[in-house]
């Protein structure tokens, strides 16, 4: 891979259900309408886990002052070390939550149990904020404004538009920076907590990509196996047992003496492929009994095993062919190009995404060339190559880009994108299927067994957060009185 643009290929980090876009998910559905069924409801990490909730603490005695503040559609309904809680942000997650369940909502709990569990959501939330606090953990203003951006690009829409979509739903600019405030911030904890929680060993990455090639084999395995079937009863008598044995001997006689195992199966066989010569058909490997694929198992292409008993009959099998099986691994590449554009003092981020947006126009209808204008305007290193990346595997952009990358097909350039690094065109020229390198293959083990222990690890380093913190209860939160 040539050495250009190396600034945007940043290994990316661990994709995992409590990054930031998936934090905020369940907002920009609200805002935006969309209801997608391949969004999961969230979990106690960064949303809701209706099958594990807490125990809720012993509550102070309900006054009569106290059921009449519930009838308000705000009030305090916990104190999270003396910082309180109100029903109304309970609320808002509960639009949230609702908004990204969409179409899901089937066997819905009652609405008493799933305001309980965001409560408890949004106490495990600002238990973690108060220990980044204390942690110093913090985000620049530059870092919401581009993950403002990043949010609303991958909505199809502009800042502008993504910020008058926030006034129609009643959230206020400055609420929705505050979440994505917290959110980025929750993320940073995380990273620098959670990950340094997992430790995965060199045992565990051979075992994984042993298991790995092994269904790789399996799955991919295909065989073609024609038999003749000579029909016993599981009861059989000796003399039926004698009878079949002395066909199959004939059979195997005349094989002996080179006669068509085909032909053979025409003549002999009382299986239901008879007519085309016993032959069973390509098939994946467990599309066949067990016991035939056993027998064939070291069984050369050509080879005739058996018999072999079955509750059937006696089998004579052949195998006649096999497909190629290799446990190679191999990954997905692209070779791509881009045009970058930074913001600067004279050029907000809006302002290019439109710039870049109008030269997509002229390039899609040939005014422009691609590699021409990247050499004249982008602001990459790859500049001088008309933007050219060279191949590029999974995880070797940040996220926002190679997701657009991935869904591109080729030829085809992309809408502008806005990454931390600015705002892309992004084309991509080819792709291709290469082996991966035993470091590679190893990298991929170590995320996927990464990934595999990340929500234990998070669940326990939740816990202990919360622990830390001192939690009063007031009151069970509630939606407004009709």
């Amino acid at each position: 891979m040539p050495l250009v643009g190396l600034e945007i290929m940043i290994k990316k980090q661990q994709m995992n259900a409590w990054t930031l876009t998936l934090c905020v998910c369940g907002l920009l559905l609200w805002i935006t309408g969309a209801h997608s069924q391949a969004l999961r409801a969230p979990s106690s990490a960064g949303g809701l886990s209706l099958n594990a909730a807490e125990p809720i603490a012993l509550r102070t005695q309900a006054t009569g002052a106290q059921d009449t503040r519930r009838q308000a559609s705000d009030y305090i309904v916990a104190l999270v070390d003396s910082e309180p809680v109100t029903n109304q942000e309970i609320l808002v997650q509960m639009q949230q939550w609702l908004a990204q369940m969409g179409n899901q909502r089937g066997q819905m709990p009652p609405a008493s149990v799933i305001l309980k569990e965001l409560m408890e959501k949004v106490i495990s939330e600002k238990s973690q904020l108060q220990w980044a606090a204390q942690q110093g953990i913090k985000v620049q203003e530059s870092e919401i404004d581009q993950a403002e951006s990043s949010l609303a690009s991958r909505n199809s829409l502009s800042v502008e538009e993504f910020r008058r979509k926030l006034v129609t739903t009643g959230i206020s600019l400055k609420q929705f920076k505050t979440e994505l405030q917290n959110q980025l911030v929750l993320q940073k904890l995380r990273d620098k907590e959670v990950n340094s929680r997992i430790k995965i060993t060199e045992p565990e990455i051979d075992q994984y990509l042993k298991e790995l090639k092994a269904n790789l084999r399996e799955e991919k395995a295909e065989l073609e196996i024609a038999q003749i079937l000579v029909r016993l009863p599981e009861s059989a008598t000796p003399e039926q047992e004698k009878a079949a044995q002395d066909v199959m001997r004939e059979v195997q006689e005349k094989l002996a003496a080179k006669a068509d195992f085909f032909e053979l199966a025409q003549k002999y066989s009382q299986s239901p492929e008879k007519a085309v010569g016993g032959r069973m058909g390509m098939r994946a490997q467990d599309k066949y009994p067990e016991l035939f694929v056993n027998a064939l198992e070291n069984a050369q292409v050509g080879a005739v095993v058996g018999p072999v008993r079955s509750g059937a009959g006696l089998h004579l099998l052949k195998l006649v062919d096999r497909t190629s099986v290799s446990s190679e691994l191999t990954s997905n590449q692209a070779h791509v190009r881009h045009i970058l554009l930074r913001p600067s003092g004279q050029d907000s981020m809006n302002a290019i995404r439109v710039k870049l947006f109008n030269i997509k126009k002229q390039i899609d209808s040939g005014e422009l060339d691609f590699a021409k204008v990247a050499k004249d305007i982008s602001q990459d290193g790859s500049a001088s190559l008309g933007g050219d990346l060279g191949w590029a595997s999974a995880g070797m952009f940040v996220p926002e880009f190679e997701e657009t990358m991935n869904r591109l097909k080729i030829g085809e350039v992309s809408d502008p994108v806005v990454s931390r690094f600015g705002v892309h065109l992004i084309e991509v020229l080819e792709r291709r299927k290469n082996p991966m390198t035993l470091k590679e293959q190893r990298e991929v083990a170590r995320n996927a067994l990464r990934e595999s222990k990340f929500e234990q690890a998070f669940n326990d380093w939740a816990q202990e957060v919360r622990g830390r913190a001192f939690i009063e209860y007031r009151d069970d939160p509630q939606t407004p009185s009709k």
